[in-house]
């Protein structure tokens, strides 16, 4: 079995549990932790610790094609800004993507959660095992499934159990940095040295537990964001189809290599960099594919979301779409006005060939 722990009350007492029958130590519970690279400092570091008081070491999962912990080698492929841009991308890429990347290299058969029926009506149907469904997946076990937030800190409380340190600073949950409020909001309630402080109800009653996650992040269709990700079915992929397919008039960049001999061709052409998940990326594809009918130069796209520094540096974008014009010379010349339309591309062209 695999235990995906992110630290939280409730998986501080499976952690505690596992711990009690010896699946720690005798390796029949693995532990793995996603790193978002956008975690509270003290998320980390108390990771260590637990790992050190039981005697266990997790298998840390981020974002792919980034060393664990590197957040500069993030930043330069993803862009620190990701989550501002595209919150359901983020999701996927910091997220889904990793989690699921971990239970498949773990070989997990049956997942351990922390998910409670008490955390939110979402959740109100949440059973303490889920089989595994018929033609695969994975069987789920929810030990906590019918506990309380007062039950867990109780437990806590009772066998001097290692919590997050976040709690005696008033969050009752712990996620994302960017995203995760005291809650209330002054820090009055909070958790120290194994008992409450301030009003315990603002943290135990009824779907409480989370109201300080996910602040101020909204899903695609507006509605008010209360998952993560990655218990959303779906969530792996956020976009239903690359831009610019087979077929198309635009010609497809397929790798920085490639790019870098369009850039070096000797003579002028047009190159989007776009991502597939983006609204103004999606929004142009018609009018810049008339375009490239009409162009009388080569027009090309190249998919920059996964190489931020190259694109940053090679072909000026700070933000998707960016055209540029590349000359003769291999100069790339950034197109910035938003009127994206075929005349508004042309004349570009001409002005700048």
């Amino acid at each position: 079995a695999v235990f995906p722990n992110a630290m939280i009350a409730g998986d501080c007492v499976i952690t505690h549990l596992l711990d009690r029958l010896g699946y720690l130590k005798n390796g029949k519970a693995k532990i793995m932790c996603v790193d978002t690279f956008h975690l509270f400092p003290e998320t980390m570091e108390f990771l260590k610790e637990i790992e050190e008081h039981y005697g266990f070491k997790a298998e840390v999962f981020c974002a792919d094609g980034v060393p664990v912990g590197d957040k500069d080698a993030f930043d330069a492929k993803y862009g620190a800004d990701l989550w501002k841009e595209n919150i359901d991308e983020y999701d996927r890429v910091c997220k889904v993507e990793p989690f699921q990347r971990g239970l498949k290299t773990l070989n997990t058969n049956c997942m351990i959660n922390g998910r409670t029926r008490w955390q939110g009506i979402e959740r109100a149907w949440i059973d303490t095992f889920e089989n595994a469904p018929i033609g695969g997946g994975l069987a789920k076990c929810n030990p906590i499934a019918y506990w309380t937030l007062e039950d867990t800190f109780d437990y806590i409380a009772k066998y001097n159990v290692p919590h997050h340190p976040l709690h005696a600073k008033g969050y009752p949950s712990i996620g994302d940095a960017k995203d995760t409020i005291p809650i209330p909001e002054d820090g009055s309630t909070r958790f120290v040295d194994f008992k409450f402080e301030g009003d315990k109800t603002a943290w135990l009653d009824y779907a409480q537990e989370r109201k300080g996650r996910f602040v101020g992040l909204v899903n695609a269709d507006g509605s008010t964001k209360s998952e993560c990700g990655i218990h959303v079915s779906g969530a792996e992929k956020t976009w239903d189809r690359d831009l610019w397919e087979d077929g198309s008039a635009v010609k497809k960049i397929e790798t920085t290599d490639d790019a870098l001999e369009v850039k070096k061709a000797g003579k002028p052409s047009v190159v989007v960099v776009y991502a597939p998940w983006c609204q103004y990326s999606i929004a142009m594809e018609e009018e810049y594919e008339k375009f490239a009918k009409e162009a009388g130069v080569d027009v090309f796209s190249f998919r920059g979301d996964e190489v931020r520094d190259f694109v940053t540096d090679e072909f000026n974008t700070k933000s998707f779409p960016t055209v540029n014009v590349i000359k003769a010379d291999g100069t790339a010349v950034k197109y910035d006005s938003e009127d994206r339309t075929v005349d508004a591309f042309k004349k570009f062209v001409e002005e700048t060939v």
